[in-house]
This record gives C-alpha cells, sequence and structure tokens, in this order.
C-alpha cells in the first residue's frame, strides 16, 4: 500500500519506536502492515503536543469511521496494545487498521490491507483527540 508522511508527536514516535524493540512486537514482526507502519514512523513528521492540527488522529484519539464497503460507521478509540480491547472500541496500534488510521485527518479515506482483502474507511469524524483537549483547556 502506499505509504502517508503522518504527523505524530514526539512522545508517542519514542513510544511507538520503543514498542518496536519489544518482546510483543518480536511475535508478530513478519506481518507487513508492521512494516508499513515502521516505514511511516521514519518518515513521519514528529511535533510538538500543541502542534498537532485538531483533524489529526494521534494515539488515544477516539475516531468515528464509515465502512465504505458495508457503510456501517463504527467508533473506536486507538490505544497501544496492553490497553486494546475491541469489545470496549478500544482498538490497537498493532492491529492492521489501528496502524492504518494513524495520522490520518477527519475527511481522508484510509485504504490498507487487512486479512480479507483491502478495506476502505472514510474517516468521518474525530470525536475526541488528546492534543486539542489539552490545548483547550
Amino acid at each position: 500500500m502506499a505509504l502517508k508522511k503522518i504527523i505524530i508527536t514526539k512522545a508517542d514516535h519514542e513510544r511507538l519506536n520503543d514498542l518496536f524493540l519489544s518482546s510483543f512486537v518480536d511475535a508478530i514482526r513478519d506481518k507487513p502492515y508492521l512494516s508499513d507502519l515502521r516505514r511511516e514512523l521514519d518518515v513521519a513528521n514528529v511535533v510538538e503536543p500543541a502542534e498537532v492540527p485538531c483533524d489529526v488522529i494521534t494515539m488515544n484519539s477516539t475516531i468515528r469511521l464509515r465502512d465504505m464497503k458495508t457503510k456501517e460507521t463504527e467508533t473506536f478509540t486507538l490505544v497501544y496494545p496492553n490497553e486494546a480491547n475491541i469489545a470496549e472500541g478500544k482498538l490497537s496500534i498493532l492491529a492492521p487498521l489501528g496502524t492504518a488510521i494513524l495520522g490520518y485527518r477527519v475527511g481522508d479515506t484510509v485504504r490498507w490491507k487487512v486479512p480479507s482483502g483491502v478495506g476502505r474507511w472514510l474517516v468521518e469524524e474525530l470525536v475526541f483527540q488528546p492534543e486539542r483537549e489539552s490545548v483547550a483547556a
């Protein structure tokens, strides 16, 4: 899949780089979508939290996505693996869709290879973004 130059906070960039060095990722390192995430991190636009545009998906953001095939809408919070719980809508950054949405913006169509083929999702709304909330406070 074509990679997009994502915007990511310095803290998230460092934490994700550390995650790639962990034994947890060693167990799933052969997944192609992890290689794509690794490449995105290598070329990402790394910024301070206050510099993140208010419509960019960051870690711990809550996003409403529309599946372009089924037209169903789902809401997820993008989290680190230790916090993941899909039944609660907490999507791991190491899940195929999780790696796909990081750094995308409201209105973007995300295309990413998933186990069943290539999926397409429209980022309909950024319900919550921690960086936006901390600036507003």
